[in-house]
This record gives C-alpha cells, structure tokens and sequence, in this order.
C-alpha cells in the first residue's frame, strides 16, 4: 500500500508553494481539483498527453507544497485539494493564483 507524506503546512514555505504554483500543469491540476472533492490522479491532470512519470512528479511537487493531499480507494490514487488548510497558512493566495489562471 502505497504511502505518501504530507507535510504540516506551518513547515511549508512561501517559496516551495509559489513555485508549485508557477507551473502551468501544476496550476491545471490545482484548477481542476479546486472545483472537484477529489479526482483519481489521471483525472486531475489538465491533458491526456503528460506522461505518467511527469504527471507522477508534479503530484508529487504539489504534496511536498501542502496544496493535495493523495490517499488510496482500492486500486486508485485519489487527489483532493488542502484548501481550507493551505488558506489559513497563505491567506487569500490561492483565490489570487486561481482567479489569473490562462490555463
């Protein structure tokens, strides 16, 4: 059973979460995951032409940033959006990514 760290969000630096941010897949997937509950790890991602190591690293970059947390269902990856979390610990900065998103 796969295991996934999910750090503290007092831990998580204003520089790592900018920079999870930057990325225009990363900013999709944090786009799509902000109007779902959750969304199988596929599912998330905002085209069907990233490869699943790449896909599997910004999963990654975006756990290691505090913006999704990933749990198991059965044989699925589900991915849901820490958002009542990552705006207590950067207020109003994910209203303001998602409200520019050209994505």
């Amino acid at each position: 059973m796969p295991r996934f760290t999910h750090p503290r969000l007092e831990d998580v630096p204003l520089d790592l979460a900018l920079h999870a941010l930057a990325d225009p897949n990363r900013l999709g997937m944090v786009a799509r995951l902000a109007e779902a509950e959750g969304l199988s790890c596929t599912n998330a991602a905002p085209c069907d032409a990233i490869p699943k190591s790449t896909l599997s690293n910004h999963l990654k970059l975006l756990r290691a940033a505090g913006l999704i947390e990933t749990t198991q269902a059965g044989r699925e990856m589900i991915s849901t959006l820490r958002r009542a979390e990552f705006d207590k610990r950067f207020p109003g900065l994910l209203d303001a990514v998602l409200a520019n998103n050209q994505v």
